[in-house]
């Protein structure tokens, strides 16, 4: 279960009943599903700064406290709880939580075993905020923050009861259910957030302008999302997603859109092959360039330059 790592321990927590198991909880009442609540947690001095890579997904709700939170420069004066999200695969640094910050917190864990038969197992990488950075967590109301709970709570009363056919299914919509009003808080989020997302957005292309203008798509192609998110220190899916709300457009098609107007002025400003447009560009294949600029604009790039 343990694996050494330069920097620290690493532990794999694969089950529920491990998860348990770690924090001194008694066995649970469902194999692949479990609401804990903060307050029931036992920590231990060899938790601290420990690196736990968790193979299930948790959703993780707990107070910040009364008052105003700033963000960028903006302040949002209704009282908060915050909300984090974590995929398999993830890893936590459980030293980075204690007793009394998270006394008041409630956390659902579950196996993607779980929904894999489901609809909600079909989708459930359409919740992007799951890769969501720590500092991109969700901000709820008080009200969102009761609605949540209750939800889990529901969850844990249903596993709670004597399994039968229907608890699969009952379970699995409670959590969709949960995660649709998730999605709903954080596209609230971006909305209330309208001012600090329009400085990201122009950040963002002025990223993409400096890209091209530093002959780095020579050397490293076309600028990825997550190098984007990178240098606007956030994770790719979060820049995505805030750029569709803002925009229309995720972070991929803002990138195909810049690349594809810098193509079009060099077709009719220059006498370059569309080949070495193509290179320049960052592409390593023309014939990608071809591709995405007809997808794009409906015809090639020989085409487009002879009809203009």
């Amino acid at each position: 279960m343990k694996e050494k790592n330069d920097m620290s321990d690493l532990i794999k927590v694969e089950t529920i009943t491990q998860v348990h198991e770690y924090f001194g909880l008694d066995k649970p009442k469902h194999p692949l599903v479990t609401v804990i609540s903060h307050d029931k947690l036992n920590f231990y001095p060899e938790h601290n700064n420990m690196r736990v890579a968790l193979d299930l997904y948790q959703v993780t709700i707990k107070d910040c406290g009364e008052g105003s939170m700033g963000y960028g420069r903006n302040s949002y004066d209704f009282q908060e709880g915050t909300m984090m999200f974590m995929q398999p695969g993830q890893v936590i640094t459980v030293g980075d939580w204690s007793e009394e910050e998270t006394v008041n917190g409630i956390t659902l864990i579950f196996h993607p075993d779980l929904i894999r038969k489901s609809q909600l197992g079909k989708h459930i990488d359409d919740y992007t905020f799951f890769s969501y950075d720590v500092h991109e967590a969700l901000h709820v109301s008080d009200d969102e923050k009761k609605s949540i709970i209750e939800l889990m709570y529901k969850i844990e009363k249903e596993y709670s009861l004597n399994i039968d056919k229907h608890s699969q299914k009952l379970i699995v919509s409670t959590i969709e259910l949960l995660l649709d009003y998730c999605h709903r808080y954080y596209d609230r989020q971006f909305y209330t957030r309208t001012n600090l997302n329009k400085d990201v957005v122009t950040k963002f292309e002025q990223l993409l302008k400096d890209y091209y203008k530093s002959g780095k798509p020579l050397e490293t192609g076309i600028p990825s999302v997550a190098y984007c998110g990178t240098e606007l220190n956030m994770s790719p899916n979060y820049l995505s997603d805030m750029l569709k709300k803002e925009t229309g457009r995720n972070a991929q098609e803002h990138i195909h859109f810049f690349v594809i107007n810098k193509a079009k002025t060099q077709l009719l400003s220059s006498s370059e092959s569309i080949s070495q447009i193509a290179y320049a560009l960052g592409f390593e294949y023309p014939q990608h360039f071809s591709k995405i600029f007809k997808t794009k604009t409906g015809m090639s790039p020989a085409e487009y330059r002879n009809l203009n």
